[in-house]
C-alpha cells in the first residue's frame, strides 16, 4: 500500500488546528502521510495528539516583515528538500505564494494550493491589484492546481492567464455533525447565559473574529451604540491582536464595553456559544468564505453580514439573513433591530440558514474533491509516490 507524504503549509499552527484539523485527519485516513507546517505555536500538541506531524517554519509571520519573508522561503525550500513530500498544499496569502515558489523550486512533484479569496477584489485600488495580481500570477505559475474557495476569484484567475484546467471551485464548509443545533449539549446556552449573567430574554447578538478594524468593529460598534433601547447585547469572540496593524486597541475596546458590549476573548467552546447566540453578525471588509459565518448557519442562526464576496456565497438576502453595506453602522444597526424584535423572523430564517448549510456546507464534500484532485495528480504527474511505502 502506496502512502504519498503531504505537506499543508499554513501560517500558523491555529488554522491547521481549528480549520484544517478534520480534512488532515481526513486525508490521513486515506492513506497519506499527512504533515503540517506552519510556524510553532500552542496547537502543535493537538495536532500531534490527532495524528498529524508537525514541521516548524520559525520566520513565517502574519506580519509585514520582508526580511522575515525571505528568511522564511528559504527555510521553506530547505524543508521541502530535506522531507521530500510527494504533494505540497499551500493556503494563501503568503504562505500560498512563498510556499508554491519554494515547493517548485525544490522539485516537489507535485504543488497544490487552496485560495481563500484573493486579498485584492476588482473593487479595490489599482496599486494593490498590481501588487497582489502580480504575486498571484507567478505564484501559480509553481502550482499543478489551484483550488478556489470562492466562484467569484475564477473569473479574475483566468484573466490573469491561469489555465482553466487548472482551476477547480472548491467551496468551503464545516462539519456538520458537530454544528448541528439538535444534537450535542442543548442546554449550553442556558447555561452560558447564566455563567454571564445574561437574562434569558435578552438577544444575544454574537460575532466571532480577531480584533482586528478589518473586521468591521467599527460598524459593529456603531450599531451596538444604536440599539441601547434594545434587550440585546453584542458579545464578541475573538483574540486581541495589540502587536498588528489595525487593532483594535484599549480605548476602542473600552468605549465599546460602555455601550454594553462583551468581550470573551479566545475561546474553544464554539459550538456551545452559538447555542448562546440569537443572531450572527459578520460586518467583515473582505472575506474569502467566512468558516464562522457557515458555523453560524448550520446551528441554526439567522445571520447579519456585509454585502462582499464570501459572504455572499453563505447568506441569502432575506432568506437567511440579510446582506448589508461595508463600514454602515446604520444599516447594520438596522437589519439587527429588525431581527431582535421580531422572534418568528429569527426562527424562519434561521430554520432556512441551517437547510442551506446542510446542502451547501458540508466538508465531506471538499475533502472528496481535494483527494480527487490528488489522485489524478499522483496518477498522471509522476509514475509512483516518491515516499511510498510497502
Amino acid at each position: 500500500m502506496n502512502h504519498p507524504r503531504l505537506v499543508h503549509l499554513t501560517t500558523t499552527d491555529m488554522s491547521l488546528d481549528w480549520l484544517l484539523r478534520p480534512q488532515l485527519e481526513a486525508f490521513a485516513a486515506a492513506g497519506f502521510e499527512v504533515i503540517g507546517m506552519s510556524a510553532p505555536g500552542p496547537h502543535v500538541e493537538a495536532l500531534v495528539a490527532s495524528g498529524i506531524q508537525h514541521h516548524a517554519i520559525h520566520s513565517l509571520t502574519r506580519s509585514m516583515a520582508p526580511r522575515r519573508d525571505v528568511q522564511a522561503m528559504a527555510e521553506l525550500y530547505r524543508a521541502f528538500r530535506r522531507i521530500r513530500p510527494d504533494i505540497v498544499h499551500t493556503h494563501n496569502p503568503k504562505p500560498g505564494v512563498f510556499g508554491r515558489i519554494a515547493a517548485r523550486a525544490a522539485r516537489v512533484p507535485i504543488v497544490v494550493n487552496t485560495v481563500h479569496g484573493l486579498y485584492a477584489t476588482p473593487d479595490d485600488r489599482t496599486r494593490k491589484k498590481a501588487v497582489v495580481y502580480g504575486l498571484e500570477r507567478i505564484a501559480a505559475s509553481c502550482s499543478d492546481h489551484e483550488l478556489l474557495q470562492n466562484p467569484e476569484d475564477l473569473p479574475v484567475l483566468r484573466r490573469l492567464g491561469i489555465s482553466h484546467e487548472k482551476l477547480t471551485v472548491l467551496g468551503n464548509g464545516v462539519d456538520l455533525s458537530r454544528f448541528d443545533r439538535g444534537s450535542g449539549d442543548l442546554t449550553a446556552g442556558s447555561r452560558l447565559r447564566a455563567e454571564l449573567g445574561i437574562d434569558p430574554a435578552t438577544v444575544v447578538v454574537g460575532l466571532v473574529g480577531r480584533l482586528v478594524w478589518e473586521k468591521g468593529y467599527r460598524a459593529v460598534f456603531e450599531a451596538a451604540r444604536l440599539l441601547r433601547d434594545r434587550d440585546c447585547v453584542f458579545v464578541v469572540v475573538g483574540p486581541e491582536e495589540l502587536g498588528k496593524s489595525g487593532a483594535v486597541g484599549p480605548a476602542a475596546r473600552a468605549t465599546a464595553e460602555a455601550q454594553g458590549v462583551r468581550f470573551l476573548g479566545p475561546r474553544t467552546d464554539m459550538i456551545d456559544l452559538y447555542r448562546l447566540f440569537d443572531v450572527y453578525a459578520l460586518a467583515s471588509h473582505r472575506e474569502g468564505f467566512p468558516r464562522s459565518a457557515m458555523e453560524a448557519s448550520a446551528m441554526g442562526l439567522p445571520v447579519v453580514a456585509t454585502d462582499i464576496r464570501g459572504c455572499r456565497q453563505v447568506v441569502v438576502d432575506g432568506t437567511t439573513g440579510t446582506l448589508v453595506a461595508v463600514d454602515d453602522g446604520a444599516a447594520l444597526a438596522t437589519a439587527l433591530r429588525a431581527l431582535v424584535d421580531d422572534v418568528a423572523l429569527r426562527d424562519r430564517q434561521g430554520r432556512a440558514a441551517a437547510e442551506r448549510a446542510r446542502a451547501h456546507f458540508d466538508d465531506r464534500r471538499v475533502v472528496k474533491t481535494t483527494l480527487g484532485i490528488y489522485e489524478d495528480l499522483l496518477t498522471h504527474s509522476m509514475p509512483a509516490p516518491a515516499n511510498a511505502l510497502a
